[in-house]
């Protein structure tokens, strides 16, 4: 196991490089230019001029990428073009409301999609799991910020139970924590629940039909107990891919809940940063979510041996 975690750990390094690469050529060959953006539309050619040479934009583009890898290495991530102030500085204090929010949704969703899928499985066929199944498929299928201005409009504006924008830390307030994270905590998990909830379903109907199930069942074990603790146990290593490679989802999801409610979070800063074409701190978020990404990935692998003792690295 640890000759394998330190093989996924050393592969991790050329994936981040090449992410670093494309990221980079795709910032700086897109339209778009910091220094117009930093001006304003009324600057002089000479005016423009300046403000690249000094942002160090006039070099090119290889010496660019090359000093900023180098920067990166050392564990610099660079000033902010626009605010100039440290880009890990600014994503530090970004990183407690999406992290807060990740955590809400991933627990809000396991706890509601997993009973979802296995009693849909449990009663396949009937009318409860064309309805569970049902509400898996609207919850993919409608984008995220239709959801979320769908409960501002209903939880919100109509019932008034919940604060329309905003963000409180648990630190700072637990009741107006959960006050401003309700909203935002729903709107990100419909697409989570929906996937894991679909998931589930295939995976115990799958293990419902395997032959020590039939025996189980001969031998006169409780239908609640085969379904909880053989079938869901062998269903898991499906069920913790899906969860794994649900981040992804995740992750674009909280760029647009954070807009959408006014979090201060990453995928807030994301969107600012874009819209600022502000590049050291575009290209450091985007290395940051996908290093979690990657991270998110190897832990899935770490938990297949905890949930199937067959596999072994």
């Amino acid at each position: 196991m640890l000759g394998y975690l330190a093989r996924r750990v050393a592969m991790t390094l050329p994936v981040m490089g090449v992410v670093a690469l494309i990221v980079f050529a795709l910032l700086h060959l897109a339209p778009g230019d910091p220094a117009s953006i930093m001006a304003g539309d009324a600057a002089s050619p000479a005016e423009l001029a300046e403000i690249r040479a000094r942002l160090g934009l006039d070099a090119p583009l290889a010496v660019q990428f090359v000093t900023w890898l180098g920067q990166i290495l050392q564990g610099n991530l660079g000033l902010s073009l626009h605010s100039h102030k440290p880009v890990a500085e600014m994503i530090g204090s970004r990183l407690g409301p999406t992290l807060s929010l990740a955590v809400a949704t991933v627990t809000v969703s396991l706890l509601v999609a997993i009973p979802m899928g296995v009693y849909a499985a449990w009663r396949r066929g009937r009318l409860s799991d064309r309805l569970v199944m049902a509400v898996a498929v609207l919850g993919f299928s409608t984008p995220v910020f239709v959801v979320g201005y769908g409960l501002i409009y209903l939880l919100s504006l109509k019932a008034g139970w919940f604060p329309v924008q905003g963000f409180t830390a648990l630190t700072i307030d637990p009741i107006r924590f959960l006050r401003t994270a309700t909203l935002p905590t729903l709107t990100l998990s419909t697409v989570y629940i929906a996937l894991v909830a679909r998931i589930t379903r295939s995976s115990v109907l799958e293990v419902l039909g395997e032959d020590f199930v039939r025996t189980a069942r001969a031998k006169g074990v409780p239908e609640a107990r085969i379904v909880l603790r053989h079938a869901l146990r062998n269903a898991a290593v499906p069920i913790v891919t899906v969860v794994g490679s649900g981040a992804a989802f995740l992750i674009g999801g909280v760029v647009v809940t954070e807009s959408v409610f006014n979090i201060p979070g990453l995928g807030r800063l994301v969107v600012e940063s874009v819209l600022a074409r502000d590049y050291p701190l575009i290209q450091s978020l985007i290395l940051l979510l996908s290093l979690v990404y990657i991270l998110i990935n190897l832990a899935v692998d770490v938990l297949y041996t905890v949930f199937d003792p067959r596999i072994r690295y």
